[in-house]
């Protein structure tokens, strides 16, 4: 099983009524960016680096990076920047990004070159994460909303080929279109970094990972809706001639640990305050509608059973209360006696290979996230350790999501199979 870290980076500013505790509803894409403090800022960054380092040192196999734009609750827009800073300063822990926003990038060849580079660097430990995107990124970087499916599949065809196959070579598409392929950097892993495709609505998403044998990793959705969505890909499998296994699918959720029960709920309970989180439609009130309806960015009639509770576990001040997401497994928080059995529920019920624990997020301080960390470090991980093993669930770092053999490799040598 690999195991992850993950937050969103939230800009947090106490000092200010949009971003303390009890923050102020935000609609998205509505607050201005003079209030933005490049000091508080600064902090933060440097804050969410050193945690991941930490959650390096505690045992976690992976450290989950994201990407959103033009608002406070991830500050993650450049998210390769911080992946190259890890990939320098960390040394074991395989940088997960899910993902670049494909869709937005107008030159795809300058993220080869990024992506390899962040490889080269980490010495083969990059994961390669891409999503749509929402109306949010959308708007902001003024991208074409109805080609959005276009762009992605043509720019994941034409990214994979500038990895895999020696250049010059000339591309011509229908959105991108270049006379001279040959990046002077190629990936340190052969035949390329691993891809995995994270997602919450979008059946035609996981329909098409399915057809490219690549993972999926579901983003804090509630359990037996996101259950259905596995299902799909397993049918879809199955119509392309293979059988999904846990090398399949992945999971992120909201997951503290804390010294007493009455601290971690106390804590736990910041995840939905800080800044909003209009993730998709359903945070009445700091939902945008206007970037809910974007001609052609989903279908309507091709979403996911995840589709209503999709934002609902995503936190906000207008989310589903602490109480319903505590109740559905959606949080979990506790002492790690109290924790390690309600995480061996989800991993039975939903069985993926590929594991995110997101926390250290919302009005969540540096210390809580400290202390949480270590928990997971001494008792969390080496209990989730077993019962994988219990459960035989295999990540697609063990289990080739490609031909579904084990894959065997040293001890100390990083092998990744291509999912494409």
């Amino acid at each position: 099983m690999l195991i992850g870290h993950f937050t969103e980076r939230p800009y947090q500013d106490p000092g200010s009524g949009y971003f303390g505790a009890t923050g102020l509803p935000i609609k998205d894409l509505t607050l201005s960016n003079e209030i933005y403090d490049p000091v508080v800022g600064s902090n933060l960054y440097n804050r969410y680096l050193d945690e991941k380092i930490y959650a390096e040192e505690m045992g976690f196999d992976a450290l989950m990076l994201n990407e959103h734009h033009s608002t406070p609750f991830c500050m993650g827009g450049a998210m390769n920047v911080e992946a190259s800073i890890l990939a320098r300063i960390t040394k074991r822990a395989k940088i997960v990004l899910l993902g670049n926003i494909l869709p937005i990038w107008d030159d795809p060849l300058w993220l080869v070159e990024q992506l390899a580079m962040i490889d080269m660097i980490s010495k083969g430990r990059l994961v390669s994460g891409w999503v749509r995107g929402t109306g949010r990124e959308s708007v902001s970087h003024n991208a074409p909303p109805a080609y959005n499916w276009e762009r992605f599949q043509e720019a994941h065809d034409f990214i994979v080929k500038a990895w895999t196959e020696p250049g010059p070579f000339r591309w011509e598409g229908k959105h991108y279109q270049y006379r001279y392929v040959n990046p002077w950097v190629r990936p340190y892993q052969k035949p390329h970094p691993q891809i995995m495709l994270p997602g919450v609505v979008s059946r035609d998403s996981v329909e098409w990972a399915a057809r490219q044998r690549i993972p999926y990793v579901m983003l804090a959705t509630q359990l037996e809706p996101t259950r259905q969505s596995f299902q799909i890909y397993a049918d879809t499998a199955k119509e392309e001639g293979y059988e999904a296994g846990s090398q399949n699918y992945g999971y992120l959720w909201k997951v503290h640990v804390d010294e007493t029960e009455e601290l971690a709920e106390e804590v736990a309970r910041k995840y939905v305050q800080g800044p909003s989180n209009p993730f998709l439609a359903g945070n009445e009130g700091t939902a945008n509608p206007a970037l809910m309806k974007l001609p052609g960015l989903t279908s309507r009639s091709r979403v996911l059973p995840t589709m209503k509770v999709a934002t609902a576990n995503r936190g906000g001040q207008l989310s589903r209360s602490f109480e319903e997401q505590v109740e559905d497994y959606t949080i979990i928080s506790g002492t790690p006696k109290t924790v390690i059995p309600k995480i061996r529920h989800v991993l039975e019920y939903l069985r993926p290979g590929s594991i995110f624990f997101w926390d250290g997020d919302g009005a969540m301080t540096h210390d809580d996230q400290m202390r949480s960390l270590r928990l997971m470090g001494e008792e969390v991980i080496p209990a989730v350790r077993e019962i994988a093993d219990e459960l035989e669930l295999k990540s697609s770092f063990e289990v080739d999501p490609k031909t579904g053999k084990e894959i065997q490799q040293p001890a100390d040598e990083i092998v990744v199979p291509a999912a494409d």
